[in-house]
């Protein structure tokens, strides 16, 4: 069979957890797309743009090759009342962010594209999936704790339902992976739709050490 690379267009760690826990090991290439300087659409357009645009960039630098090469691109951004919002970056941000959601529900769409290269050509597949989560009625105290902890700050929507914020998330309508990053039934489907089943890119246990 044909060697097939893997490439992870994103530096986030729970993707990145997420497809090793499905039994794929991509590579990592950062986009170094800047996501603030997007904006005008819609949350779930917002998402599948920024997602389509770091899988684009990394697509871009890599060299031509005999070989296939998959590129995977994806983004998150929480809406609510009809906003986007992604990553708060300070505290104030994060604070004034689970201020407002508490005790109320939120939209989080995560945008995929998956583009698909050998040699000089590209095929292109792109969706969204979208999630609602239920947040708890946190105390400004636990609002607080939370954010002084970091982990808010550096992620889509200021929670995570896969750490220290998964106490505060109730509940979930839609795939659990989408809300952690990335949708796993969502990426098997593009990567069908290009000709590339998803048992052929697992790792076997004699090469995932």
């Amino acid at each position: 069979m044909t060697s097939l690379r893997l490439v992870l267009a994103s530096a986030s760690p729970a993707r990145l957890a997420t497809l090793r826990s499905a039994g794929l090991d991509p590579e990592v290439i950062v986009s170094g797309v800047e996501e603030t300087a997007v904006a005008g659409e819609s949350p779930a357009e917002l998402a599948g743009r920024l997602a389509g645009l770091k899988a684009a960039a990394v697509a871009a630098g890599l060299g031509a090759s005999a070989n296939p090469t998959v590129v995977i691109g994806c983004d998150s951004v929480l809406e609510l009342d009809g906003e986007a919002y992604g990553k708060p970056e300070t505290s104030g941000r994060a604070v004034a962010r689970w201020r407002r959601m508490r005790g109320r529900s939120g939209v989080l769409h995560t945008g995929h594209r998956v583009i698909l290269r050998q040699g000089r050509s590209e095929t292109v597949r792109d969706a969204t999936a979208s999630t609602t989560v239920w947040f708890a009625d946190l105390s400004d105290a636990e609002i607080e704790a939370y954010v002084a902890t970091g982990e808010p700050l550096q992620v889509a929507g200021a929670f995570t339902v896969d750490g220290l914020g998964g106490p505060f998330v109730t509940r979930i309508d839609g795939d659990h992976h989408n809300v952690v990053g990335i949708s796993l039934p969502t990426l098997r489907t593009l990567l069908g739709e290009l000709g590339v089943a998803w048992p052929r890119l697992w790792v076997s246990p004699t090469t995932a050490d």
